[in-house]
């Protein structure tokens, strides 16, 4: 073969290549703030089993912020394929404004919840103020960094965890009521997102503990390394479950909608479960789940629907304008 000829063929192949990439598929992920570590690992597993089951490339962004903020922009115009939160409210925001089905928890199993977490704390090495309740959170001098619950899950499920642990423990939605207004008065400043939140109290060094989801633990050990935090579970805490759905709207434009099912089928795959595990994101799969039974400690665990009817019952009464936390919180 001939020198030409044979850097013919090999512009041929980039050219091939090129090609290729540029008509591989994208899907856009419209996900919760401290899921991106988790959505990276998860994105990698399936791109590469879309390859190995069908030949074709793919390609899987994502666009990570306060839940609450991340519906928004989806209901506004983002044209994300799939959204991925932490509190089934902000996809019914979605389904009520026609952007994914009405039906949207029948499409998927476990209420189209392929993962759950729960609400723990992060103080600093050593716990220097002792921190072991949510009693201990509304000592004097306890400063407490939550995110905003009217703009991220994360601030909402901390805030129903707080009210729950009171009522779990024999006391009145007034007695909550009261818990919940003393702990919000050790708070300094809100976070917009679970992401910003970390932030806040490692690297501004603001606060003496940080109410979060329990996956965080594993990302904060990985971003600033081991023993700058301790895990603190507390007696009591919330279910809270990790929902999914197709943007209806999107994919109809896009024709996207068979490899959006796919892509949130596969988080219930042995594979996903798996990383979600590592990330310390509760799976569904019970297998899976008592493997990692030294990651997910024994804590007494509630359901939103044990006080507060839903989410969406709890939303109306508790985080709309003129709500409960409109009345024990004004923003500093």
């Amino acid at each position: 073969m001939k020198f030409t000829q044979k850097i013919s063929l090999a512009i041929a192949g980039i050219a091939l290549s090129t090609t290729q990439l540029a008509s591989a598929q994208t899907l856009l992920n419209a996900s919760y703030d401290v899921a991106r570590e988790f959505y990276k690992d998860f994105n990698a597993a399936f791109v590469a089993n879309h390859k190995k089951t069908t030949g074709k490339e793919l390609k899987i962004d994502q666009s990570h912020g306060g839940s609450s903020a991340q519906a928004r922009a989806v209901n506004d115009g983002l044209d994300a394929d799939v959204v991925t939160m932490n509190t089934t409210t902000d996809i019914d925001f979605l389904a009520n404004a026609g952007v994914v089905a009405k039906d949207w928890t029948k499409r998927f199993p476990h209420n189209a919840s392929p993962t759950s977490s729960t609400m723990l704390f992060l103080v600093r090495n050593g716990n220097p103020k002792g921190i072991k309740d949510w009693n201990d959170l509304v000592k004097p001098d306890v400063k407490v960094i939550v995110v905003n619950p009217k703009t991220g899950g994360n601030g909402r499920m901390a805030y129903l965890a707080a009210w729950g642990y009171v009522r779990k423990t024999g006391g009145t939605d007034a007695q909550a009521a009261e818990f919940v207004s003393k702990l919000f008065k050790n708070v300094p400043v809100l976070a917009k997102g679970g992401r910003d939140a970390t932030t806040i109290f490692l690297q501004r060094n603001i606060g003496d503990v940080l109410i979060t989801f329990e996956s965080e633990v594993v990302s904060v050990d990985r971003e600033f390394g081991v023993g700058k935090v301790d895990a603190i579970h507390p007696s009591i805490s919330i279910i809270a479950e990790n929902p999914v759905a197709i943007v209806e709207r999107t994919v109809a434009k896009k024709g996207t909608g068979e490899l959006a099912k796919a892509y949130l089928n596969y988080l219930y795959s042995d594979e996903a479960q798996e990383i979600a595990a590592k990330h310390g994101i509760r799976p569904t799969n019970a297998k899976i789940l008592a493997k990692y039974a030294s990651t997910f400690k024994p804590l007494q665990l509630f359901a939103v629907s044990d006080y507060f009817g839903s989410l969406t019952e709890a939303q109306k009464v508790h985080f709309n304008d003129g709500g409960q936390f409109d009345k024990i919180y004004t923003v500093k």
